[in-house]
């Protein structure tokens, strides 16, 4: 994650630690899952807690660049996950700037919404959300 916030910090400067409490994943409906490689080392991670009873929020996603295919594997991982722990849709901010991650969500079938909770009315985010559907195959 120590990665993950200087990637942030220098992309859009914030680093994003200030919208996720690590204890959001005490919840039973929460998930943190991390990438690791053959030796152990982390390529990446990825999270996920409630919104509402519908909907997960995704939170804290990275892959190492040179990871090909690691993002991918950990969002169809969560999002699994997510509909496992019965939520319809998942939901997401990130900031217009990163457009590697813009891409990235849209390519994954994620789809522009609202902003909503802490990011109505700021510019500078874009929500993206998906409806989860009954059964996608996971494989990694």
């Amino acid at each position: 994650m120590a990665q993950l916030s200087a990637m942030l910090q220098q992309i859009t400067g914030d680093s994003g630690g200030s919208s996720f409490n690590p204890h959001d994943l005490r919840h039973p409906r929460a998930c943190f899952a991390v990438a690791r490689d053959h030796h152990g080392a982390t390529l990446g991670c990825g999270a996920f807690r409630p919104l509402s009873a519908e909907v997960a929020e995704l939170k804290r996603m990275y892959a190492a660049a040179s990871s090909r295919g690691i993002g991918s594997a950990l969002l169809l991982f969560l999002e699994s996950e997510a509909r496992g722990c019965g939520y319809q849709q998942i939901w997401l901010e990130t900031r217009r700037i990163n457009q590697r991650a813009v891409s990235f969500y849209l390519l994954h079938g994620y789809q522009p919404i609202e902003n909503y909770g802490r990011y109505v009315g700021n510019q500078a985010a874009v929500c993206l959300g998906k409806r989860l559907t009954a059964f996608q195959a996971f494989s990694p």
